[in-house]
């Protein structure tokens, strides 16, 4: 297949709520990433993340991770932007050290600042943090997530333009988050196709071979997005997102980050996998 399938976290049917009992599950229900949480703060000792790394390695189970909320490099306060860098360092020192390549997370808050001047702060700051891991983690890659609230710095647009300008930089496609943040407008196979299309455009077909992608079902409001929701229960038309993949013959990793993560998973390799057979 040219898509791994996964999921954002342990799946919930896993024995424990540890990453290794995580990456036995996935293994056994034949998903083939995970994208390691480091949401509420990077903790992992470096024991465990020897064990991860063996156990990801056996079962031939790709890892990324999931960078700390608590990131905003345009914060007002200096010590905040400091303490955001930070967390992006630590996430991608545990990456490395576990194997996984991809470091995702949420760049930032327009707050005040007008978007060129966020960017330009932001740019700014990854420069910094990409410095130090061409020496510390080298080969890692950050990936600036397109975001679904329009109060966050993260349009398509502004991701790829760091992807252009930063080498060590890709983007990290959510298309669930892509709807969202259009209210809705952006929500068709030909929608979806114009995203793929810029996304060629901006960084050549090669970025298209090793994509990382979120899907989730998505509710949304006049700001944006509301709260991540199940595939089904979402008027997100995911399917049509994947047929428009599967028309580019994109591949890459697609992580579920459902509040069904692993049912959800399935249904959306499933789904992948009905599409690319009709394609033959």
């Amino acid at each position: 297949m040219s898509f791994l399938f996964g999921t954002a976290g342990v799946p919930r049917s896993a024995p424990s709520g540890s990453t290794v009992a995580g990456i036995r599950r996935l293994s056994e229900l034949s998903l083939e990433c995970m994208e390691v949480q480091f949401v509420r703060g990077v903790r992992m000792s470096s024991s465990t993340a020897r064990e991860v790394r063996k156990a990801a390695e056996e079962l031939g189970i790709y890892l990324s991770v999931h960078a700390p909320y608590y990131i905003n490099l345009n914060a007002s306060e200096s010590a905040k932007r400091e303490a955001s860098l930070q967390r992006i360092i630590s996430s991608a020192l545990a990456a490395h050290a576990c194997s996984a390549v991809d470091v995702v997370f949420h760049p930032a808050y327009y707050l005040k600042a007008g978007r060129e001047e966020t960017y330009r702060v932001v740019r700014q700051m990854l420069e910094r943090a990409l410095e130090r891991l061409r020496s510390e983690a080298k080969g890692v890659l950050l990936r600036p997530e397109t975001t679904g609230r329009r109060t966050q710095f993260g349009t398509l647009e502004e991701v790829l333009s760091l992807s252009q300008e930063l080498e060590g930089v890709q983007p990290c496609i959510d298309f669930a988050h892509i709807y969202a943040r259009s209210r809705g407008g952006v929500n068709s196979f030909q929608d979806f196709l114009r995203v793929l299309e810029q996304v060629e455009s901006a960084l050549g077909r090669e970025a298209l071979k090793s994509m990382h992608i979120h899907l989730s079902g998505i509710a949304y409001g006049r700001g944006g997005e509301r709260s991540h929701t199940t595939l089904e229960s979402s008027d997100f038309r995911y399917a049509e997102a994947l047929r428009a993949l599967a028309e580019f013959n994109a591949g890459g990793r697609i992580v579920c980050e459902s509040p069904v993560l692993e049912d959800d998973a399935l249904l959306l390799k499933r789904t992948y996998q009905e599409l690319t057979s009709r394609q033959r």
